[in-house]
């Protein structure tokens, strides 16, 4: 049975479908995961979609029968349709042109075709063109309540966009029937900003949940496996302790190592230094390089800390009201004349950006 049941008609607000239960592909979730568990409307969601992938969405896309329709295919998921009310030349001034977007010399993982997306009046993303690249470590840059969120929900499908497409390894999300939808969030893995562990399971419990929910593994090689990816993230000696009993840094590598059990082909990080010390902000950062170079892979880390990304970028998006203003290598990035992009990546109080 689908975990998503039917989606609401186009045009007609409905009540969002409940949330995927805690054997999702990823492990996350659990006592202080903080899902919701109430329905909402959607007008009522958060402009960036604080709690943790909190649920999803799937679009009608089933006929009467309970088979999946056809007229949603790929050509109609990619129209771009902009509201009445935009001002390109003026809101968008320093926006780049999407068909001039920089390219980083590979395949893209993960692209947004067009992508608009609306809680109610709210509109998050206005046309977001957007490609991160395989095998590097991408960062996706903004101010708060810009979309960055969004977008990783995205990305595993727990959110659908109202117009455009998302691709993953070139195939549509929206477009998946479930089976393929489940069988794709297996190649993510994902690091939610609290670590999101399971309370009344110890350290080693929780690192080996997917695998004991997903795979037909021993428990000699799942054991193997998690000590593995637990000394990979300097907790080789925590088995038995409790969430309760970590620091936020420890948490946070605890969510690393169950992130990677699965071996994931994509790893996504969403805010990953927040709440930490810078040094520890800088030991996690060294951390991700490191695995990262050892298990190669595309890394997506959604952030707004910009010593986060001199460390670790390897490629950069900025996003801003929606929309990518300039993405391309991290040091070309660094060096923009673009003024946004100067004066986000150097934190001035003067420039386009202000307090509203």
């Amino acid at each position: 049975m689908s975990r998503f049941g039917f989606g609401r008609k186009d045009g007609e607000e409905g009540e969002r479908p409940a949330a995927p239960d805690p054997g999702s592909a990823w492990g996350g979730g659990g006592e202080s995961s903080e899902a919701p568990t109430e329905r909402h409307e959607p007008a009522s969601w958060s402009e960036e979609g604080d709690e943790p992938f909190a649920e999803a969405q799937r679009p009608d896309t089933h006929d009467g029968d309970g088979a999946r329709g056809e007229e949603r295919g790929r050509d109609r998921s990619r129209v771009s349709v902009v509201s009445e009310g935009d001002s390109a030349d003026d809101e968008y001034q320093y926006h780049e042109d999407d068909n001039k977007r920089k390219g980083s010399g590979t395949e893209d993982a993960i692209e947004f075709i067009d992508v608009h997306k609306a809680f109610g009046r709210n509109r998050i993303l206005r046309g977001l063109n957007m490609g991160l690249p395989e095998d590097r470590i991408s960062m996706i840059l903004g101010p708060s309540g810009t979309g960055k969120s969004v977008c990783i929900k995205h990305m595993v499908g727990l959110l659908y966009p109202d117009e455009g497409d998302v691709l993953v390894h070139g195939e549509s999300v929206p477009n998946m029937v479930d089976d393929d939808l489940f069988d794709m969030r297996k190649k993510f893995g994902v690091l939610f900003q609290d670590g999101a562990l399971f309370g009344s399971m110890n350290l080693f419990d929780n690192v080996a949940f997917p695998l004991r929910q997903h795979t037909d593994k021993s428990e000699g090689e799942i054991g193997d496996i998690v000590n593995r990816r637990l000394a990979e993230v300097g907790l080789g000696g925590a088995h038995e302790k409790m969430p309760n009993e970590l620091s936020g840094g420890m948490r946070k590598r605890a969510g690393f190592a169950r992130a990677l059990v699965l071996d994931p082909d994509i790893v996504l990080f969403d805010e990953p230094d927040s709440g930490l010390d810078p040094v520890r902000t800088a030991l996690l950062c060294e951390l991700i390089q490191e695995v990262h170079e050892e298990n190669g892979g595309a890394y997506v880390v959604i952030t707004h800390d910009i010593a986060s990304a001199r460390r670790v970028a390897e490629y950069i998006a900025v996003l801003w009201k929606g929309r990518i203003v300039e993405s391309g290598p991290a040091e070309e990035l660094f060096n923009s004349e673009n003024p946004f992009v100067r004066q986000f990546l150097s934190g001035e109080s003067q420039g386009p950006l202000g307090m509203e």
